[in-house]
């Protein structure tokens, strides 16, 4: 659903109430300035940003350790690991 600002402003509470069950889409100046999604949705969005910066920050680890961590299994492959439970570093 797309409204004007204006209209938003005038009528906040029914568009509040229909963002529980689909974005809004808030038009300035004839373009979309901003959105109305539920609390719920929200959280979705914050999660998954969350998960998609810390798989580019294991991305970016890896990218730059990576001839530390072949090194690191090189060496465990060759002579084991010493304590029980280790695992050796995922391959990518």
């Amino acid at each position: 659903m797309r409204i004007t600002a204006t209209e938003g402003k005038n009528r906040f509470g029914y568009y509040l109430g229909h963002a529980e069950r689909e974005p809004v889409e808030v038009l300035k100046n004839g373009r979309v300035a901003a959105v109305l999604v539920s609390a719920a949705r929200y959280a979705e969005l914050q999660a998954l940003e969350q998960t998609t910066s810390m798989e580019a920050k294991r991305r970016a680890f890896r990218s730059q350790y990576k001839q530390w961590i072949d090194e690191q299994n090189r060496h465990n492959e060759a002579n084991g690991l010493w304590c029980e439970g280790l695992v050796a570093w995922p391959q990518d």
